[in-house]
């Protein structure tokens, strides 16, 4: 029987081989994902954000706190699974991609 054609692309984009590999991914990505629920409320209320806070400072404290938590999950429950070395190369990758966004902006600034 063959596999539907979104696992196959997913396979693809993925660069794994067995569907085995592809759910061990979606997995690393879940539990990231359902770990920074968990973390995210107990540190912003050591912040003092609440419900009242402004939407700006939320943002940042998400931006601060959350977003690189969340990539730091990644490579946990990557170990953890078997995949460090899939998502350290994505993490390298998105850090290149970061460093070169900032660099870019603040040289456009420094021109002008």
């Amino acid at each position: 029987m063959s596999e539907p054609k979104f696992i196959e692309r997913m396979k693809k984009k993925y660069n794994v081989r067995t569907t085995f590999e592809l759910f061990i991914i979606m997995a690393v990505f879940s539990l990231a994902g359902m770990a920074i629920v968990w973390v995210r409320k107990p540190i912003f209320h050591l912040l003092g954000i609440t419900a009242q806070t402004p939407f700006i400072l939320k943002f940042l404290a998400w931006l601060a706190v959350v977003f690189p938590t969340y990539q730091i999950n990644l490579l946990i429950f990557g170990f953890l699974l078997g995949k460090f070395s899939f998502f350290w190369e994505r993490e390298k990758k998105f850090l290149r991609f970061l460093r070169k966004v900032i660099l870019e902006r603040g040289l456009a600034r420094q021109n002008t």
